[in-house]
């Protein structure tokens, strides 16, 4: 069975990169509300920003696939 999630990340992190310039340490999916590619990825993940690391719960949400917007709380 392939796995569903592993793209949805690869996506997520390849926003915080392109989109925020964050690399990310980890990431842990929470939620998985995306099907047909939209919906919700809620995640758990640590980013390192200018050099300094910080943890985060983040929402991605999906349309057609990629990413539209995000919403983020500091852990």
């Amino acid at each position: 069975m392939p796995d569903v999630e592993n793209p949805l990340v690869e996506a997520a992190k390849r926003y915080l990169k392109e989109r925020y310039d964050e690399d990310t340490v980890s990431m842990t999916v929470t939620a998985n509300g995306v099907d047909g590619g939209s919906g919700v990825l809620a995640v758990d993940c640590t980013v390192r920003y200018a050099g300094s690391l910080s943890d985060w719960s983040k929402k991605f949400t999906f349309a057609g696939g990629k990413v539209a917007s995000m919403s983020a709380r500091m852990r």
